[in-house]
């Protein structure tokens, strides 16, 4: 068969069986899970593939005798047996695992969903969506269930491509032993045969601070293996390895190790772009797509993979071979201002860069914004958003993206002055909630931080997010308005401003600003920020008890029983004082007016605020019922929200009052 007429995508059916054990969803009734294989073969030279361009190394990848690469991936799909709604819902697998059943549907996170319980309050499904799990990471290693991807290594004229690579890592306790990638459930990039003797490793306290090298003597290309019964007894061994490092004495926290080396056997991991075009175009208009009829075509992907959205539709992989819309509609959340990046030997696991961690991380490069700007420091111009074929967008993020993901810049110009958004996306603010919010979370805790993390629960924003894309896309209803902080209204601030406005709250430990971000030159290994320059990161404003004031406020924030941050700082040992990771704080209001006085809180207590827990739950429905009114929340999920109060929302909260 003739390259350019061979199908892109294959999907081999491998299993049907009934989800939930036929359970009937509202008007839906029934589904059924099905598991498949979904092989590809691209043609790296089709002129009608403008988007190929943007995947490193495509020209690298071994072809067959017909000149086309081939890779194939996992695929699980959520099938209404009587076809729904025609609603196609994919979920960008964040590092390979199924999320989209946990966030919309409050569900126990699981990658093998077969059960009732895994259908959590049934949204999606009651909705009538055809729920779409396909692998598009390309460096996963099998285990606990994750989709998985499997692209080509490039190769130069059949033998290996070398080039200098770097890896970070920082750990929370003491360990001798690392894989390259730092992550277990990733593939390294492995050290070449000369790299292992050119290697240099570095460490530093803090991701400014000048580094230092260790000696060659003591650390090498090896892992710690053993040390757990076996047939001799208990025994260890360092066994060489191109894939782990291994640091004489241990790798110590609070500080941050640098790996530059010469890897090999690059993956052509944007190869992945391609999988979800592909894939998600088979589904919508191949007769023989197992799902049926398929109308509207929606995608959902948080950090990682709402980075990975962003990405996607830069590079004009919205369009399909035949010309046709891919997604109708996108949902990218917490991706803050960054995209994916899919160069040679990238790791992507590896987050976006933050204020300590991964902090030339190449997710953040220029264009941050959907609407078109100009680089004010390179003079470049650019936008996420500038093709025909570009989707609908609701752009949600929360406080930390401001703090640590650079999210102003998702609406600012580069030296931050107001931008706002083009016609076809909308943005949020989750008010003074943080990048994680598990459905099911139970009382914080502090980890390695200095505070207790952020309680705020934003769940049910996710479904009345999606019915807005839905209308958006399906009947022509508009959207809420954006909901961001702006420069013009005073909401969006310098932290200069923020920490006038941030209240004296006992035992808080601010941090010294958000994560700044300067123009990076990539062209050395490792690279170099230009810290004489910067682009302008801006913060959302507080009120009196250190609450955001723009934005969706969810109940819980509307009618606080405490100060709720986007961002937490390390504590003693673990970079003391920096950023931590995407975690934010909870830091609670005094019960009682007594302890306010003892406590020096300048932050009215609860006492104050509330006579007891009944008004507290009386003013989350009212908070609740706002929300509907503004299409920011379902009428369903008022009594969700006045549940979650009981007990001044315990044990999210942990209040000694009537």
């Amino acid at each position: 068969m003739s390259p350019r007429t061979e199908p892109a995508v294959r999907l081999e059916v491998h299993t049907r069986e009934p989800f939930a054990e036929g359970h009937r969803f509202g008007d839906t009734g029934a589904y059924e899970v099905l598991t498949a294989t979904a092989r590809y073969a691209v043609d790296p030279d089709d002129p009608r593939v403008p988007a190929h361009r943007a995947v490193p190394d495509l020209d690298l990848a071994p072809r067959d005798d017909t000149g086309l690469v081939r890779f194939s991936g996992d695929v699980e799909i959520l099938r209404p047996v009587g076809g729904g709604r025609r609603r196609l819902f994919f979920d960008w697998g964040n590092r390979g695992d199924k999320r989209a059943l946990q966030y919309f549907c409050d569900a126990p996170h699981t990658n093998r969903p077969r059960t009732l319980a895994d259908a959590g309050n049934g949204y999606l499904l009651r909705r009538g969506h055809t729920v779409v799990f396909g692998a598009w990471q390309g460096d996963l290693l099998p285990g606990d269930g994750r989709l998985l991807l499997n692209p080509p290594v490039a190769r130069r004229n059949g033998r290996p491509v070398r080039g200098l690579a770097t890896a970070e890592f920082i750990v929370e306790e003491p360990t001798d032993s690392l894989p390259l990638s730092r992550w277990s459930s990733t593939r390294s990039s492995p050290v070449s045969e000369r790299g292992v003797h050119s290697a240099r490793l570095t460490r530093r306290r803090y991701a400014h601070s000048a580094p230092e090298q260790l000696p060659p003597g003591t650390w090498r290309f090896a892992r710690t293996q053993g040390g757990g019964p076996d047939l001799k007894g208990r025994s260890t061994a360092l066994v060489p390895s191109r894939h782990d490092l291994h640091l004489d004495g241990g790798f110590r926290p609070g500080w941050i190790y640098e790996l530059v080396y010469e890897a090999e056997d690059p993956l052509v991991l944007g190869l992945g772009l391609v999988a979800v075009r592909d894939l998600v175009s088979h589904l919508r208009h191949d007769p023989a797509s197992p799902i049926g009829p398929v109308e509207h075509a929606y995608g959902w992907g948080r950090s990682q993979t709402g980075r990975a959205i962003r990405d996607f539709v830069h590079h004009g992989f919205n369009e399909d071979l035949e010309g046709r819309r891919v997604f109708d509609g996108l949902l990218p959340h917490v991706s803050g201002a960054g995209r994916l990046g899919v160069e040679r030997f990238t790791n992507l696991t590896v987050p976006g860069g933050q204020q300590y961690e991964d902090h030339l991380s190449p997710a953040d490069a220029f264009p941050f914004a959907y609407a078109e700007s100009v680089d004010h420091l390179t003079g470049a111009r650019d936008a996420i958003m500038k093709r025909a074929s570009d989707p609908k967008v609701l752009h949600t993020q929360t406080s930390t993206e401001y703090w640590q993901r650079r999210g102003s810049l998702v609406h600012t110009t580069t030296d931050g002055r107001d931008l706002g958004f083009p016609p076809n996306v909308r943005g949020y603010l989750w008010s003074s909630s943080q990048h994680v919010a598990d459905p099911a979370a139970g009382a914080p805790a502090k980890g390695v931080c200095n505070h207790p993390e952020n309680v705020v629960a934003t769940s049910a924003l996710f479904r009345a997010v999606l019915d807005a894309l839905d209308a958006w896309v399906s009947e022509g209803v508009e959207p809420p308005p954006s909901a961001v902080p702006t420069v013009a209204d005073g909401t969006l601030v310098t932290m200069e401003t923020w920490s006038r406005q941030f209240p004296a709250v006992p035992s808080a430990l601010r941090p010294h600003g958000p994560n700044e971000l300067y123009p990076v030159d990539r062209s050395t290994v490792p690279p170099v920020a230009d810290r004489s320059r910067a682009y302008t990161v801006l913060v959302p404003a507080v009120d009196a008890d250190g609450n955001e004031t723009a934005g969706v406020r969810a109940p819980m924030v509307a009618v606080p029983l405490a100060t709720y941050t986007g961002w937490n700082t390390r504590a003693p040992g673990q970079g003391h004082g920096a950023l931590h990771e995407f975690s934010g704080s909870t830091f609670p209001f005094a019960a009682t007016e007594d302890e306010r006085l003892v406590t020096g809180d300048p932050r009215p207590s609860i006492q104050k605020r509330h006579p007891d827990a009944a008004h507290y739950a009386t003013r989350i429905r009212a908070a609740a019922e706002d929300l509907v009114k503004r299409r920011l929340l379902l009428a369903e999920d008022i009594e969700r929200a006045v549940s979650l109060a009981a007990r001044w929302s315990s044990p999210r909260h942990r209040v000694d009052l009537p």
